[in-house]
């Protein structure tokens, strides 16, 4: 597959710096509206990364990867807040597996806070910052090169 090659933090605007950094902060949308609701977040990501994926391939980028990191901390999360309900609906004691999946709920959420916010910063200065899961797939959406033969050595790939 072929890519495009990467824009250098000199070359690009600084407002598409701001979007990008911008995707990594919709993690905060749930607590912009006041609501404990993680699945906010993922709607609100969901959101930025349509209105501003056409904007230049960094923002593409680095709103997809913000994206496709979202779901995992989402599902979480929303797994303990559903947790949470049925046992308060349903009158159940809480049990060391409750707070065992708590604890990874919020040791998950302080990660994805720390490494978003690595990211952000980083997007903020026109650099790429690759997460583990989500860094390769994101590239080869946002610059492969479309409707032209595939060379046999890739260029441009992510430092893993």
């Amino acid at each position: 597959m072929t890519h495009h090659p990467l824009p250098q933090p000199d070359d690009i605007p600084i407002r598409e710096k701001e979007d990008a950094m911008g995707a990594y902060l919709m993690m905060f949308a749930a607590v912009a509206v006041g609501l404990p609701l993680p699945v906010i977040n993922l709607i609100a990501a969901v959101i930025y990364y349509f209105v501003n994926r056409k904007k230049s391939r960094f923002v593409h980028f680095h709103s997809l990867q913000a994206l496709l990191s979202q779901i995992p901390t989402t599902l979480i999360n929303w797994g303990l807040v559903v947790w949470a309900l049925w046992i308060v609906f349903t009158d159940l004691t809480l049990t060391p597996e409750f707070w065992s999946y708590a604890i990874l709920a919020a040791v998950a959420t302080v990660f994805y806070f720390v490494v978003s916010m690595i990211a952000a910063y980083k997007a903020r200065q026109g650099k790429m910052y690759y997460f583990l899961l989500f860094g390769k797939l994101a590239y080869d959406i946002a610059y492969r090169i479309r409707d032209t033969p595939q060379s046999s050595e890739p260029v441009n790939k992510p430092p893993f």
